[in-house]
Parts: C-alpha cells; structure tokens; sequence
C-alpha cells in the first residue's frame, strides 16, 4: 500500500454557495458542506455539516449538476492533494465515528494541520473545521477570498456555470 488517501475541496454554486469538504476514508469520500470554505486563521471555527458521503469518481468532478438533481448547480475542484491522519494508531473512520480526526493537508492552496471536531449529532452532523497552529497557519492569508480558480481547469464556478448557459 503505502500511498496517502486523498482530499477534494469542491466549491459548489447549489442553492447557496458553500464548499464541500471531502476525505478518502475507506474506499469513500467523507464530505462535508463548509458555508464560509476553510480558513487558514486557527482563530476561526467553520461550520462543518456533515453530508452522505460520494465515490471516489467526484474527486474530480467539475461541471453542473442538472438542475432536478441532488445538488443541483456548478461545481469546481478548488483544491486537492493528499492527507496524514494525525490521529495516531487511530484510523481515520475510528475518529470519524469517535467524532474527532486530525489531519495534515499537501494540498495547492490548503497545507498543514486540520481538525474536525463534531459538536452535534443530529440528522445531518454538524462539525467544526479549524486550521492546526503550525508552520502553515496564516490569519492574512484567505484563499476562498483571493483564489478563486480550479486547481484542474483554471477556471472560477461562475465561468463553469456561464458556459452550462446559468
């Protein structure tokens, strides 16, 4: 084995705009919606809900969703990489279940320490997201703000929406 699970932060123009957050975690990606995207301040806590997990396939899905659909509206790939879990001798979906998981993103945009923290338990999770105090921790940086672009295409989600005529 030996190769590190993978992540995906899709920006998605659905019903509201919002930032699906995903994991490889035994075969799946475990998702959640993040309404304001990921910070790189370890001050600030973003909403994390917690969503049915997707295929691998949706790592790299960019285009628009029809509009009878799930989901429906355009959606990039806003930045990918791959992931340590920091957790441990714990697996990542032990953490998941135990509703604490720390991780170490080699992303494009997001690098360094993440944890997601579940603070209920309800029909659809809510968890925290908030960046690790480390080396890649920068409250002036905001990358949901100042890099808007797909790591894959180059393009922004209204330029994907534009061209599906939205």
């Amino acid at each position: 084995m030996g190769e590190q699970p993978i992540f995906v932060v899709q920006q998605h123009a659905a019903s509201t705009m919002h930032f699906d957050f995903r994991l490889e975690v035994d075969g799946v990606l475990a998702s959640w919606a993040v309404p304001k995207g990921p910070s790189t301040d370890p001050r600030v806590k973003r909403l994390a809900v917690q969503v049915e997990d997707h295929s691998l396939g949706y790592r790299d899905f960019e285009g628009v969703i029809g509009e009878r659909s799930y989901g429906a509206g355009a959606v990039i790939v806003w930045d990918t990489g791959t992931y340590e879990n920091l957790s441990g001798d714990e697996s990542m979906a032990a953490g998941l279940e135990r509703g604490h998981v720390s991780v170490r993103l080699h992303g494009e945009k997001l690098r360094g320490g993440y944890t997601l923290q579940r603070t209920d338990t309800g029909r659809r999770p809510r968890w925290l997201l908030i960046k690790r105090r480390d080396e890649e921790a920068d409250a002036r940086r905001n990358p949901v703000s100042t890099e808007p672009r797909s790591v894959l295409s180059g393009r922004t989600v209204e330029e994907v929406a534009a061209e599906a005529g939205r």
